[in-house]
């Protein structure tokens, strides 16, 4: 768990090229550079079957679960069975990212929307292939992004919406707002049989104070937790207090993956019982659709 350290960097701050903040896609990035007419995909949408049910897929994280999928440090998920497919966040290579997505049976022109958490590569690196396979979404991005890189996203032919506070993505889901923690960041959030779902990038911000956000937000009990939660190394009287503040808010279950960290890990299965979902590349998890959040 080493690279988690690479999370400390302000990449977002700098406004460098895109070859700084998206190291693993910039020659996707720079290869269309120069093209008038962008790559569109096929009009698959109108005739793709919709999943029954609302259902998490994590497509790019650095835990095993899958083994047809590769793992790679970073994350990446698609939520399906709303009225838009989501992807959140891109993983950090674009050439893995794609051959997970299409291992777990879908094709990037199948997604609707693409929100992205902060600026880390390790969350970003897989943008410019998706686009370049995809470019006929609508790209939700905290507003403190670089010009260059929503520039960027504008020439490959997709749209972008800026965020600040939280935003609606489609019935069913939103952003929790951009949150400061060092690191600006958002997440998502889903409406579930059960109360919230809360999916986090890297939780920079702190994760308590994520799900706290989207509680506040939603007005709606936190009853799953999932993604990268920043926990590698931290002391267990940290993860403790975290399971606790989890256990007060009514949070039930966790699938935690990406920077949460072996040790975090553990805890939360002790903690949490049946309520621990084990979380890594390719593994899916099923909901019932859930109301306006």
């Amino acid at each position: 768990m080493r690279r988690d350290t690479l999370s400390t960097g302000r990449w977002w701050l700098t406004g460098l090229g895109l070859s700084v903040l998206f190291p693993v896609a910039a020659a996707a990035w720079a290869s269309t550079a120069d093209r008038s007419a962008r790559v569109r995909a096929p009009e698959t949408r109108a005739h793709r079957k919709q999943p029954k049910g609302l259902a998490v897929r994590i497509v790019y994280d650095n835990y095993p679960f899958d083994k047809k999928l590769q793992t790679a440090w970073g994350f990446a998920c698609v939520v399906t069975g709303l009225e838009k497919a989501i992807l959140f966040d891109t993983g950090g290579d674009g050439r893995i990212f794609l051959a997970n997505i299409r291992a777990c049976g879908m094709e990037p022109g199948e997604i609707d929307a693409v929100v992205l958490s902060h600026i880390h590569g390790d969350h970003t690196g897989g943008l410019g292939a998706f686009l370049e396979a995809n470019s006929r979404v609508t790209v939700y991005v905290p507003k403190v992004f670089p010009e260059g890189v929503k520039r960027e996203v504008r020439k490959m032919g997709a749209s972008v919406v800026e965020t600040d506070a939280p935003r609606k993505i489609c019935s069913g889901a939103r952003t929790t707002g951009v949150l400061d923690g060092g690191i600006p960041e958002q997440e998502l959030y889903l409406k579930g049989p059960r109360g919230l779902i809360v999916i986090t990038g890297c939780a920079h911000p702190g994760i308590v104070e994520i799900v706290k956000a989207a509680k506040a937000h939603a007005g709606t009990r936190p009853d799953t937790v999932m993604g990268g939660f920043h926990m590698a190394g931290v002391s267990q009287s940290k993860v403790q207090s975290v399971i606790q503040a989890f256990k007060d808010m009514g949070v039930a279950r966790v699938a935690h993956s990406h920077c949460s960290g072996d040790g975090t890990r553990k805890q939360m299965k002790e903690a949490f019982g049946e309520g621990y979902l084990p979380a890594g590349a390719g593994a899916r998890f099923t909901f019932e659709s859930g109301a306006e959040p």
